[in-house]
């Protein structure tokens, strides 16, 4: 019997991490994306910077201590010890969404400096959550008497009043002002799975790619979407798109008929219809 002994490419380690909801490694695959741009990064080599930075933390703080202490101790340690923020000076590079660079340089955006926040709180057994609210990703721990949420980006606890204010803020483009004023703040504190989160970070890389027209890097970002999200027939749309940018007509054709086929009610399938036949496809 052969084996086939080859080394998988980022893509496919990266299916395999995601294959399933149950027990899906959150920290391993977030930091599996960087292996586009870096693809000889040793992952694990990242998961183990990560145990150390943990392992500190336990020797400072019990996890049979109360709850708060533990929280109080983890803020002063990812904050202030160890100096993690927010890249408020280049915010839309793209190393900011790869742990292994904000692990090095302590900065990066709110989703990723979360990602790392949430494995050393649930170190020191703390109930945490992510928090997809809209515009900035949040963190959230639950205590006895309540939750307390946290801007990953700055530290700060934030308040009912400054989460409204910031709600309020995101949604009066399109809703008006109050709008977010009658709706329960619940609605918007629910923790994120790690396949939203995962989802939520490929969205960000996705975007900066996209606004650069570096269409290889985007259909990369796009092919784990896919793979993440296998439903999400919008993203097949927006990778045909990018690989006709790249001249990779077969593949682009192939995505958009599959988007057409899916997207029954699309708005925009009369133009994506009529791109489809300007590559040279039909739809079957």
């Amino acid at each position: 019997m052969q084996h086939d002994w080859a080394t998988p490419t980022p893509l496919q380690y990266f299916a395999v991490l995601v294959q399933s909801d149950d027990d899906l490694p959150l920290l391993e695959a977030a930091a599996s994306l960087a292996q586009d741009d870096w693809p000889e990064l040793d992952v694990q080599q990242v998961l183990a910077d990560v145990d150390q930075l943990a392992a500190r933390l336990q020797r400072q703080v019990s996890g049979q201590a109360p709850v708060f202490d533990r929280l109080s101790a983890l803020g002063q340690f990812f904050f202030g010890e160890l100096g993690f923020a927010g890249n408020a000076n280049d915010y839309y590079a793209v190393e900011n969404s790869y742990l292994h660079r904000v692990l090095h340089t302590r900065r990066g955006i709110p989703i990723s400096l979360a990602v790392l926040w949430l494995e050393l709180a649930r170190s020191i057994e703390l109930a945490v959550d992510g928090v997809s609210f809209p515009g900035h990703f949040l963190v959230q721990a639950h205590l006895d008497e309540g939750r307390v949420v946290i801007d990953p980006f700055t530290g700060q606890s934030l308040s009912q009043g400054e989460l409204r204010e910031r709600l309020d803020e995101w949604t009066r483009p399109a809703s008006g002002p109050g709008f977010a004023q009658e709706l329960p703040l619940t609605l918007f504190l629910e923790g994120a799975t790690p396949r939203q989160i995962l989802a939520r970070m490929l969205g960000n890389l996705k975007h900066i790619h996209h606004s650069a027209q570096d269409w290889q890097r985007a259909v990369a970002v796009q092919d784990r979407l896919i793979t993440l999200l296998p439903r999400a027939w919008d993203e097949y749309r927006e990778r045909g798109l990018a690989l006709a940018e790249l001249g990779e007509l077969q593949r682009a054709r192939a995505d958009l008929a599959v988007y057409l086929r899916q997207a029954d009610q699309a708005p925009d399938r009369d133009h994506i219809a009529e791109r489809l036949r300007a590559l040279g496809g039909d739809l079957i």
